[in-house]
């Protein structure tokens, strides 16, 4: 049985990785505030298992609880593969940080970074006897990689994503039954994140015309796309800590 964690699947990119994981021998866990009704449509006809865990990841101090729950359903024996897709996350807040609600930078950077780091944690403590193909891939962007005005959390948060992989793959060298982590930029995806990108005002988000124009020129890349290389991803033999921008696939 190959088994597969993912967050933020009730819509957009984690939706779509979810669909095309729906095969006989897979079972999903899949992390999210709401369900995703396509999942829920599916899940019966696809062949695969669908377990739809509601958890809001701002609360950090339950991750842990929830992961050992998940692991207490994974058959440790039979498992090929187990799989850990961090990818849930936000945008807001959009403005120069001194504009940014207290409340709002604390949840981006718990989506972003926090919870990504904590659930890796869980995934690699639980997981460590556990004889099988174990993975990370933690949805990072562009932005870890260069500032944006307005974005300020959103790109600490997701460059700490991508140090955090290297990290990981360092201390996970030596393991004997290693989980080999890598942080995987998905490029400009057609989600609601870029319908509320496109909303702001430009006084809070200085590249808005840019944005807008990726969306008229047909420049953005759908969910279901961007879900194929992350199953690519999957398939490669990758050794652990790259850090992978979608580009490098296509």
């Amino acid at each position: 049985m190959n088994y597969y964690i993912i967050t933020g699947t009730s819509r957009g990119l984690g939706e779509a990785i979810a669909l095309r994981l729906m095969e006989p021998g897979n079972h999903l866990f899949c992390i999210s505030r709401n369900e995703s009704s396509k999942l829920t449509e599916l899940a019966g006809r696809s062949g695969a298992s669908v377990e739809h865990i509601p958890f809001d990841l701002t609360n950090g101090a339950a991750i842990s609880g929830m992961m050992a729950s998940i692991f207490d359903r994974i058959d440790h024996a039979a498992a090929k593969s187990i799989v850990l897709i961090n990818n849930a996350g936000t945008v807001t807040p959009i403005a120069p940080i001194e504009r940014c609600a207290d409340d709002e930078i604390i949840a981006n950077i718990a989506i972003n970074l926090t919870a990504p780091i904590v659930l890796a944690s869980a995934f690699i403590d639980l997981a460590q006897s556990i004889q099988a193909d174990k993975r990370i891939i933690n949805i990072s962007s562009g932005a870890g990689k260069k500032p944006y005005f307005g974005w300020s959390s959103y790109c600490s948060a997701k460059a700490g994503l991508d140090l955090f992989t290297r990290c990981t793959a360092l201390e996970q060298e030596e393991k004997a039954f290693p989980v080999r982590a890598i942080s995987f930029a998905p490029g400009i995806i057609d989600t609601e994140m870029q319908a509320q990108i496109r909303a702001t005002n430009v006084d809070n988000f200085k590249d808005l015309e840019r944005f807008i124009s990726f969306k008229e020129e047909g420049m953005l890349l759908s969910p279901e796309e961007v879900a194929h290389y992350v199953l690519r991803l999957l398939e490669s033999d990758y050794s652990g800590g790259e850090i992978v921008d979608i580009k490098q696939l296509q």
